[in-house]
């Protein structure tokens, strides 16, 4: 028996590979294996000892620990959890992880292989120029080499739907990795939700990469971890001990992290409207995943009333002839945290533009999130149901439809 009530149809819009140290690194041109980092797990509830052991296993869980898994039955989300998981890391694991989740569809985004692709910080490492920052050619090596990992993780099962990452700080290179990433089966891309290249993402240079996702109906997706997590560091300095992230430690998400994340994807949609990119493309589709959606009702409204008002004395707003809050809803779509009342987002915008999510096998997912999402629609028709689980979806996805 499958987890996912065989009633209604459930796709998923955000899973997760748990890449082993060289995901990508396996994947890399020559030039570029001495120059990308190893998967880092220490912002993470992962041990060191639990990544040794597997690698030491050739890369792959025991057969018992692949049984024990398997045995939970419909219980998997519950207790199969981050590297541990069923399929965390090996693709036909994850297709028996699929047999007994039932979700129709599941997009799968990397969990830490993103680093070198999106690094807009300038550091002190050896794959980065303290005074320049990371160079275009090892950001998009790293991009392809991502790119071709997670094609291959997802090559086996339709089920899966592979999320390619794709930074925008050169345009032109974008581009090439758009192609080579539409070639390579991905079915969205997922691009950092800060001003790359210290240009907005509305940009004309930028106009042929969104024409490009448009043209070939492939959505763009924003996601956690596509700009840095944290506050700036003097944010925190209250004169306090340092505060804790959630889980313990003091490099994930914390308290003050957490009251902001949406500031940076509603910046970047907000940018995007008011460049007139959705206007220009009108087939573009995209959507924000697991960066909360509370924020979309006063979003909408905000816009809509910015672009009523500024129209006036902006002469870039007069192109942009529907509502901010219409194009959204024909374009976009939100995918609300598990404590978020759905219901009442719906009421207090559109029930079009919310995606169930499962997080699968993070924990921030919680063990049971249909169950955590069908109680805030307790007084919402099967038909806002349909829209939630998996029309909605399949607006952004049309060709997901099984």
């Amino acid at each position: 028996m499958a987890y996912a009530p065989k009633e209604r149809n459930y796709y998923d819009a955000d899973s997760h590979v748990m890449e082993l140290p060289n995901f990508i690194i396996d994947y890399a041109d020559k030039e570029f294996k001495d120059l990308i980092p190893p998967v880092n797990y220490k912002a993470s509830l992962v041990t060191d000892e639990e990544v040794e052991e597997i690698i030491n296993n050739g890369g792959k869980h025991s057969k018992e620990h692949v049984e024990a898994q398997i045995a939970l039955g419909d219980g998997l989300i519950a207790e199969s959890k981050e590297i541990q998981a069923l399929g965390a890391f090996d693709r036909d694991d994850r297709s028996v992880a699929m047999d007994l989740l039932g979700f129709k569809k599941q997009l799968v985004f990397a969990t830490h292989s993103v680093v070198t692709p999106f690094r807009d910080v300038r550091g002190k490492a050896k794959y980065v120029d303290n005074q320049k920052g990371i160079s275009p050619e090892l950001r998009y090596g790293a991009t392809r080499a991502h790119n071709r990992a997670m094609s291959d993780f997802c090559s086996e099962d339709s089920r899966l739907m592979g999320v390619g990452v794709i930074p925008l700080h050169e345009p032109e290179l974008a581009m090439i990795e758009l192609d080579f990433a539409i070639k390579s089966g991905l079915e969205a891309i997922w691009i950092p939700h800060y001003a790359c290249g210290d240009r907005s993402p509305g940009h004309l240079a930028l106009d042929p990469f969104w024409q490009k996702l448009s043209d070939e109906g492939i959505p763009f997706l924003m996601h956690v971890g596509g700009a840095p997590l944290q506050l700036d560091k003097s944010w925190n300095d209250n004169g306090k001990p340092p505060s804790k992230d959630w889980m313990g430690g003091g490099e994930n998400v914390r308290a003050k992290d957490m009251v902001v994340m949406h500031q940076g994807p509603e910046t970047f949609i907000s940018m995007m409207v008011l460049d007139g990119v959705f206007e220009r493309h009108p087939n573009l589709r995209g959507a924000s995943v697991e960066l909360g959606a509370g924020w979309v009702p006063e979003m909408l409204q905000r816009l809509d009333y910015v672009v009523k008002t500024w129209n006036r004395v902006d002469k870039n707003l007069e192109d942009i002839k529907r509502k901010p809050s219409e194009q959204l809803k024909e374009q976009m779509a939100f995918t609300p945290y598990a404590h978020e009342d759905v219901g009442l987002l719906m009421d207090a915008s559109s029930p079009e533009l919310y995606l169930f999510s499962s997080d699968y096998p993070h924990v921030e997912g919680t063990r049971d999130p249909i169950g955590k999402f069908e109680k805030t629609l307790l007084n919402h028709d099967e038909s806002k149901k349909d829209l939630f689980y998996s029309e909605n979806f399949l607006r952004i996805f049309p060709g997901a439809r099984v």
